[in-house]
């Protein structure tokens, strides 16, 4: 029996690319076992192990049983720890819960054991790599197979890396050498998850932001590194929807506010001495990468909605009410489709691309050497969360009011430094406000408020922009594309007017740190 804190890395693998794989330099000279394996994951009717977070499954291994047990563990990344424990199994295919240890059981108190049965099955081929250097050792496995729940069915193409001894580290090496010559892409679901969905256990959908965990006798580097984190695991867990369900906008939207947030704290990171990392660079490079589609999806299915109700519920005018009119307005709408699905379809590829998961396993490994590193800051006499987080907050609000000053008078380009300086504060205020309790709520409410409002009015002129670059194929088209941009440069200079009162309410709150 094992009873571990299992370490992993897990990768995507396009399926085509198996055999490829199976000849990576990494793998030359290891001769690799091969296992088909016919797992089966239990649960009650209502899922109440999935609910607490506990993953039970019996797996066939050539002729023996095993049986395992998994908790839900804390991801980093493409990286994750969670307790495990493992036996062997004799009688069969089903689960035998007076050989789990007290630990296990303490975890399934309450349950009635009786209530468990079959949820869904994962069968596939597994080959294995045992990797050993400089006192390191890992396995390396490639899986090929499918999920199985009902008639449903889902293909399983990953790699897993997993720590038998030594550094975590030494995965992450592991990890850049496939990516080097390997299409390998971000995956932070377990099988079990996968197949939980599968089954419809649970609804897939968009994770909103992650407050991270810290307290008030945290050290800034570990207040720091769980900001970061929460951050990281928020961009993460939104790229197979964002691959997967690409009509689903939201999915990449929260993606780009975790994105956001790692970008927000690489700057809070200068406020106790900390270098600018390597990797800080590419969060830049994907947010760009990935800001073509976001400004279609808010075109599309926010701004052009609305605009179009203004106009009198159509797009184009010159022939009102004549099948003209409604062949124009068609063509119009058509031709913003395709631009919006190949600014989409441009941005699945970066999230696909070796660039972004090593992007994700440099910021991964490096807030695990941060993590190890910070149990010597109190010794240190490091900076202290709270003063680091009150005197961030308070520089974030002087450069917003700064930002803000004379409000009226502000143009377009003033209005969207506004939008920024409020954004970074928001950013900022949400994840200190663990160290606050409720203190922060009215002033986080009112800051939101301004931050939206200032966005929707930076939406009408994004809008407007988009318009204008794109190619005008006809006369007519030219004239509706300049009659919505004109509806949007309306619009944009209601919002601002919004934005003034929402400011000086802002301006007049508590400010919840001092």
């Amino acid at each position: 029996m094992e009873n571990d804190l299992e370490i992993e890395l897990k990768l995507a693998l396009p399926p085509r690319q198996a055999a490829r794989f199976r000849g990576h330099p990494v793998l030359s000279g290891i001769k690799p076992a091969r296992h088909a394996l016919h797992s089966i994951y239990f649960d009650t009717p209502d899922f109440e192990l999935m609910r607490r977070g506990i993953a039970l499954r019996v797996r066939q291994v050539s002729f023996h049983w095993v049986q395992t047990m998994k908790t839900e563990g804390r991801a980093l990344g493409a990286l994750s720890h969670r307790s495990e424990w493992e036996m062997a199994l004799a009688g069969g295919g089903n689960p035998d819960f007076a050989i789990l240890p007290k630990a296990a059981l303490d975890l399934l108190d309450g349950v009635d054991l009786n209530r468990i049965v079959p949820a869904f099955a994962t069968r596939f081929q597994r080959t294995t790599w045992q990797i050993e250097r400089d006192g390191n050792h890992a396995e390396l496995a490639l899986d090929s197979g499918e999920i199985q729940a009902g008639e449903a069915r889902q293909k399983i193409s990953e790699v897993e890396l997993e720590l038998k001894s030594g550094s975590a580290g030494f995965l992450f090496d592991l990890a850049a050498q496939l990516l080097a010559r390997m299409p390998l892409h971000t995956e932070p679901r377990s099988k079990a998850q996968r197949g939980y969905a599968l089954c419809g256990a649970i609804t897939p959908a968009p994770v909103k932001a992650i407050r991270p965990e810290i307290c008030p006798h945290q050290s800034a580097g570990e207040a720091w590194n769980a900001v970061m984190h929460a951050a990281l695991a928020q961009m993460v867990a939104n790229v197979p929807g964002a691959l997967e369900e690409a009509d689903n906008i939201e999915y990449l939207h929260q993606l780009r506010i975790g994105l956001r947030r790692l970008m927000v704290g690489v700057t809070l990171a200068k406020a106790f001495g900390q270098a600018s990392p390597a990797w800080a660079p590419g969060l830049g490079e994907t947010m760009r990468a990935l800001n073509p589609a976001r400004d279609w999806d808010v075109f599309l299915h926010d701004t052009l909605p609305k605009t179009r109700a203004a106009l009198g519920g159509t797009l184009a005018n010159s022939f009102a009410n004549t099948p003209t009119q409604s062949s124009l307005e068609q063509t119009l709408l058509a031709q913003l489709r395709d631009v919006a699905a190949s600014a989409r379809l441009q941005a699945q590829a970066h999230l696909l691309a070796p660039a972004y998961t090593r992007l994700v396993l440099d910021i991964g490994r490096c807030l695990l050497a941060e993590h190890d590193d910070d149990a010597n800051d109190a010794e240190d006499g490091a900076l202290e969360a709270t003063a680091w987080a009150a005197a961030l907050l308070e520089k974030r609000w002087l450069t917003l009011r700064k930002r803000c000053r004379g409000f009226s008078k502000l143009g377009p380009t003033e209005r969207h430094m506004a939008r920024i300086a409020a954004k970074k504060m928001r950013y900022a205020a949400d994840a200190f406000a663990p160290l606050y309790g409720k203190r922060g709520t009215r002033f986080i409410e009112a800051l939101a408020a301004l931050q939206n409002s200032l966005g929707r009015a930076n939406d009408a002129h994004v809008g407007a922009r988009l318009l204008d670059a794109l190619p005008k194929k006809s006369a007519p088209l030219s004239f509706e594309f300049g009659r919505l941009a004109g509806a949007l440069d309306v619009e944009a200079g209601r919002k601002a007017q919004l934005s003034g009162a929402i400011w000086r309410r802002l301006a007049q709150s508590r400010l919840f740190w001092r």
